[in-house]
């Protein structure tokens, strides 16, 4: 009861005070998505007040009447209906908790929201803005371009690859092929291998998120979206996919969807381009050898037999920023020549006595007066080798800067049911368990201080931009919820909220599970 009690308060108490009821809406997702919260109803129950203290006025203001009043009962099935609608992003439901009452069905349309999502833009914007790309396009981008379309308005499906390095317009004809499908009002998936790249297309999610992929695959892993759910019933209606850096992806991630009409075409016959730079990052294999990397990379996919290869070499980069032809011969050669390359003198940092405080001076000029500036922050970020450096560079600035420290230890346990062995707990100290370190997962301890900048390690929400890599800089700290402001991607200075939750290891030598 003690650990429920915590669970049921402190949120609330720590944002309930900052947030808007938008804000605690997307919190209790997280928490029910994340954090393994023992009581779900009991946590609903107790702050639902503050989870739908905005739908009353919002509701007036949708209907124009200022004297427009809501029961209680109405006010909880709003706020029901509200995080039903965000669970469906995440291809949950209500439903999955069982202890949790659902919101009225006379409430919901019988409509798929997640179609509707997709299908939400602004036609005529759209229109406009495809014209303007379509003009920009060079010969060998119209030709890709064409070829899609084509196969989306012929039925002719197939899988297509657009290889080419960075600066090759890749993701300038990603915006025009969707801004042209969705304008005629036809349903375009825009995912990539990562958070980051993610957020560069109009609409796009991470493909682990919208194709609800496992983490750990094999040849006989399956995708868990569930027939006749509105996940289904959205690839069911797509008429294109397209993927960025599919090659960081392993074969066994590319999909084959089921169609019973197209059963014997690859994905099931829906078109689907995929895009990415051989030299760039393949597939991570963990202690694998080169030929493992190989072998897991999508073109030793079966489908890679059907895939229509195109190849983009112009670098559109070096053509918009009017350089000189000595500029530019340089940076071909740069990118064409050997392995070997001399580093200027001029960017080379001389060590004196303190060489990592000599880092710090020419990455950071200035920092303790101006590490409150998130233009400051933006453009900066100094690229470590390993974990271990990291850490203490982080460690070195922290100390340095002003400010109240903050440390937040993390609750480490085993999980139970990851192994068969009886009592495996009481082998393990928590002591133990503390001193653990997986790549990915945060340590121990966890020093923080208001206004320092940090970067999300996990993918919490897409649709706020709280994904992995995001960056954000520390407003208020609590106990158990972390306000922040995000400094980057679309979202720029948009107030979030991060709460505590449950990582575990997605693979480790260990004979259990760590749940941190």
């Amino acid at each position: 009861m003690a650990l429920q009690y915590l669970l049921l308060f402190p949120y609330g108490e720590d944002a309930s005070s900052w947030a808007s009821g938008q804000q605690l809406r997307q919190l209790f997702v997280t928490m029910l998505l994340f954090c393994e919260v023992a009581d779900p109803l009991s946590l609903w129950e107790s702050n639902w007040k503050l989870i739908t203290e905005d739908i009353l006025n919002r509701q007036r203001h949708i209907l124009q009447f200022q004297e427009f009043i809501l029961l209680d009962d109405q006010l909880r099935n709003y706020g029901l209906y509200e995080i039903e609608q965000i669970l469906q992003q995440y291809g949950r439901s209500l439903r999955d908790y069982p202890q949790m009452p659902h919101p009225d069905m006379d409430l919901i349309q019988n409509a798929n929201r997640i179609i509707q999502e997709e299908m939400s833009y602004d036609v005529s914007s759209l229109k406009r803005e495809h014209e303007i790309l379509i003009s920009g396009l060079n010969n060998k981008r119209r030709i890709i371009y064409n070829s899609i379309m084509e196969a989306i308005d012929t039925e002719r499906r197939g899988m297509i690859f657009v290889y080419g390095f960075g600066g090759t317009g890749k993701t300038y004809l990603y915006r025009t092929i969707l801004s042209g499908i969705r304008s005629k009002g036809k349903i375009a998936l825009a995912v990539a291998s990562s958070g980051i790249a993610a957020l560069l297309l109009p609409g796009g999610r991470t493909a682990h998120s919208r194709f609800h992929i496992p983490i750990n695959v094999n040849d006989d892993s399956t995708c868990d979206i569930k027939q006749r759910t509105q996940a289904a019933k959205l690839l069911s209606e797509t008429s294109i996919i397209l993927w960025d850096e599919a090659l960081m992806a392993h074969r066994n991630y590319i999909l084959q969807i089921e169609d019973p009409q197209n059963a014997e075409k690859p994905f099931g016959g829906k078109v689907v381009v995929l895009g990415g730079d051989f030299l760039q990052i393949l597939p991570i294999v963990r202690k694998g050898r080169r030929e493992d990397i190989v072998q897991s990379s999508i073109i030793k996919s079966y489908l890679w037999n059907d895939c229509h290869v195109f190849k983009l070499q112009t670098n559109m980069t070096l053509l918009q920023n009017n350089m000189s032809r000595i500029e530019t011969s340089s940076i071909k050669d740069f990118r064409d020549g050997d392995n070997n390359i001399s580093i200027p003198s001029d960017l080379i940092i001389q060590p004196l006595e303190n060489p990592m405080q000599d880092i710090i001076d020419n990455t950071y000029p200035g920092l303790e007066n101006k590490y409150t500036d998130p233009s400051y922050l933006q453009d900066r970020a100094i690229l470590a080798p390993t974990n271990e450096v990291v850490e203490e560079l982080n460690d070195y600035i922290v100390s340095s800067l002003n400010g109240e420290v903050h440390e937040y230890l993390s609750s480490d346990s085993i999980c139970k049911a990851s192994s068969n062995v009886p009592d495996q707990d009481l082998l393990y100290t928590v002591e133990f368990l503390n001193t653990l370190r997986f790549p990915g997962l945060p340590n121990h301890k966890l020093t923080l201080k208001i206004r320092l900048l940090v970067m999300l390690l996990r993918n919490l929400n897409q649709n706020e931009v709280l994904c992995n890599g995001t960056r954000l800089i520390i407003t208020r700290l609590a106990t158990w919820v972390i306000e922040a402001e995000i400094i980057t991607s679309t979202n720029i200075g948009k107030c979030v909220f991060i709460p505590r939750i449950i990582l575990s290891p997605s693979d480790s030598k260990c004979p259990f599970i760590l749940k941190r």
